[in-house]
């Protein structure tokens, strides 16, 4: 894997646990082009990597991700529209990639996130926020529009919510940010890491080609008719029940021993 990155680090622990860490704290962590690359290249390649059971994304520092760089965006403003498209596309492609990682995506949010940063809080699988955070769509106080974040973040936190934030890029505390379904848990920083541990601690019990299956279950049957997930499911299970690893898991049940997967 390759790990020669400039604005991000990434780090596989002996698990198989990878961190992939925003790491521009001096700007807190705001996407520029160089950013979006790079995440997206990580991502790639971290679904890729066998070893690779489970990722943690966070930030460098204070903050998570306080959206785009302002001088990444002031030159936005001399772009041709093609190159304003593109830009817009390769961000839409971070977050593509980091949603459907084969692996679960664990947000670790350490700190404030806006407008884009947002857009990768809604995309991990399981998002864990300090209570000291703060977080806002603010696209529109610039006269400008959510646009490529908007598709990953109304399935996040539903249209009802989406209409209540988006429209007056209403600021939200940690608390809000949970009521709103933006996060799924809200600690205080001291107990950041201990929660990140404790849903590592349930994933890696877990089958890794099964959560993989699993994950992508969830988006097949949340967007197609009961009819064609009758068939779907029917040859998902059928083909789970003749893996190795569905074999083995139900042997070292019957055994009460340990499957392969928890060393």
């Amino acid at each position: 894997m390759n790990m020669d990155y400039q604005t991000i680090q990434v780090e596989i622990d002996s698990r198989g646990v990878a961190y992939l860490v925003l790491n521009r704290p001096e700007k807190h962590n705001a996407m520029n082009a160089e950013l979006i690359a790079e995440v997206t290249r990580a991502a790639n390649d971290l679904d890729k990597n066998d070893d690779v059971r489970a990722v943690v994304l966070t930030g460098a520092g204070k903050s998570f991700c306080a959206g785009g760089d302002l001088k990444w965006m002031q030159g936005l403003c001399d772009a041709t529209r093609e190159g304003r498209f593109n830009d817009s596309a390769n961000i839409f492609r971070m977050l593509q990639a980091l949603k459907h990682l084969s692996k679960p995506l664990i947000g670790r949010i350490n700190g404030q996130a806006f407008g884009g940063g947002t857009g990768m809080m809604s995309v991990c699988d399981i998002t864990i926020a300090v209570s000291t955070g703060k977080y806002a769509l603010t696209e529109t106080r610039l006269g400008l529009i959510p646009a490529n974040i908007s598709k990953f973040v109304v399935e996040k936190m539903g249209l009802s919510n989406a209409r209540r934030t988006f429209l007056n890029a209403l600021p939200l505390t940690a608390s809000d940010a949970k009521e709103f379904n933006l996060v799924d848990k809200v600690v205080e920083p001291d107990d950041l890491d201990a929660a990140v541990e404790q849903e590592l601690e349930h994933l890696l019990l877990c089958g890794p080609k099964a959560v993989a299956d699993t994950k992508k279950m969830i988006f097949y049957v949340n967007s197609h008719s009961e009819e064609d997930c009758l068939t779907y499911v029917g040859n998902m299970l059928a083909d789970t029940w003749e893996s190795e690893e569905g074999q083995e898991g139900i042997r070292s049940f019957f055994a009460k021993d340990k499957p392969n997967w928890r060393g």
